[in-house]
């Protein structure tokens, strides 16, 4: 029978309310990042669709900071400001971006993995709450939030990998105007290696969208669950 001076109910009901709290937050993140990531994706997918038909431009201006008709797509430049320059290397907003995936691939490898490690440990402590007569109906409920948690853990881990990748492809392309242009007038390999690399980051959105979702999931369980065994320590 479960009394409150139950040192593990305590730690459960601990868990009930402050991880719950936590997820919340989870719930939502990743959704900001799969709208990063999509919004990075549209803005390339521009560019590599401007790239499969453009020629290379043979009266440039003598102006630095001109624009490069052949190179620049509208919607890449409104979506994130990207801007080829007749005097200038790899537009700053690239550049920028290229830092900002790399850091939000290492938070979702680093987040995966150590959500991955709490859930094996959360598995193995659900295990004794079967003694406890007065959790019986709600035993799936506790597992499911931490099988979907070990799911969004893994999700998380591959929308890493998969940006990580992304990111590989996206080294194969020398984005200087010079080496663009090169490319416009040969075999047009930028493209093809952009849209991989766009296909790699939709992915990724998708993982962490699905992730998202899991998490939100988990809500009502956490809250029935909590109310049950908050109920008992108060007896």
């Amino acid at each position: 029978m479960a009394t409150s001076a139950d040192p593990l109910l305590s730690m459960v009901l601990n868990l009930a309310q402050y991880h719950r709290e936590h997820e919340k937050f989870y719930a939502e993140s990743p959704l900001h990042d799969a709208i990063t990531l999509q919004r990075d994706s549209r803005a390339l997918k521009a560019l590599a669709e401007r790239w499969t038909v453009a020629s290379p431009e043979e009266h440039r201006s003598p102006s630095p900071f001109a624009g490069a008709p052949d190179l620049n797509d509208d919607r890449a430049t409104e979506t994130l400001g990207i801007l080829f320059m007749e005097g200038e290397g790899e537009p700053a907003e690239i550049t920028r971006m290229k830092s900002d995936l790399s850091a939000l691939a290492e938070a979702a490898r680093s987040t995966g993995e150590w959500l991955a490690a709490a859930m094996q440990a959360a598995w193995g402590v659900a295990e004794t709450l079967l003694n406890y007569p007065e959790l019986a109906d709600l035993l799936a409920e506790r597992h499911r939030i931490i099988s979907n948690d070990w799911q969004a853990a893994s999700m998380a881990t591959l929308a890493g990998h998969n940006i990580d990748r992304a990111l590989g492809v996206l080294a194969r392309i020398d984005f200087t105007p010079a080496a663009l242009r090169a490319d416009l007038a040969a075999d047009r390999a930028a493209p093809r290696y952009l849209f991989s690399a766009c296909e790699l980051l939709d992915h990724a959105a998708d993982l962490a969208a699905l992730s998202a979702t899991l998490t939100h999931e988990n809500e009502r369980r956490w809250r029935i669950f909590h109310a049950r065994v908050e109920h008992l320590t108060a007896t």
